[in-house]
């Protein structure tokens, strides 16, 4: 079974699917649409009631939220791959959700925020505001701080094995290193070296400059 994705190749959340379908060997289809289509009634009423991407059909199932497809995959395709921690493991499936909410919490809001406003902004045709970047930075700064004490104790996020949370920060984390120049993610030993570790992954690179 081919997994679709609709959205586009660039795209953050689009990328987000991807690797985890790359790390889970799963096929998929990417299914290309505009904001004209993204943003009509039809797809709205009928896929994404938000008109946002990606969204993911699979065997007549639809799914929207990329990081709520990420779930659903590894439910459903990957329950032996670590990525999601069995719900037999209550402290594990804890750390799990730990790290995730620290991603959607601590790490997206500021590193999107950068990306936002140096890269997104100029294909708008809007200014960069150096204020808010350097509010963002300052901000993300902190909570990298905080990384460090977690990763000083284990290789990644929830434990020594990598999950769903690690791989969350991936298309944020590349855009901001790459994109924006930015080197907070290689300014403390055990950030960098969990960084460089899961930004390597094949999976990653596969997908990296394109779902």
């Amino acid at each position: 079974m081919t997994v679709i994705i609709y959205g586009v190749s660039g795209s953050t959340c689009v990328r987000r699917v991807a690797v985890v379908c790359k790390e889970l060997n799963i096929p998929y289809e990417l299914k290309i649409i505009g904001f004209d289509v993204l943003k009509s009634d039809d797809f709205m009423n009928s896929k994404q009631p938000f008109g946002q991407m990606p969204v993911v059909e699979d065997d007549g199932f639809t799914i929207f939220e990329s990081r709520a497809i990420a779930r659903y995959l590894v439910l459903k395709y990957g329950k032996d791959s670590g990525l999601l921690p069995s719900e037999s493991d209550i402290k594990a499936l804890t750390k799990f959700e730990i790290a995730a909410s620290i991603e959607a919490a601590d790490f997206d809001p500021f590193a999107s925020g950068i990306v936002f406003e140096k890269i997104f902004k100029g294909y708008r045709g809007l200014t960069e505001d150096p204020e808010r970047v350097k509010e963002y930075a300052e901000k993300l700064d902190v909570k990298l701080q905080g990384y460090e004490r977690m990763l000083s104790k284990s290789k990644y996020l929830a434990g020594d094995t990598i999950t769903l949370a690690d791989l969350f920060h991936l298309p944020y984390g590349y855009m901001l290193e790459t994109a924006t120049k930015s080197d907070l993610l290689q300014k403390y030993p055990n950030v960098a070296r969990w960084w460089n570790d899961v930004v390597s992954r094949p999976s990653w690179q596969a997908v990296k400059d394109g779902a």
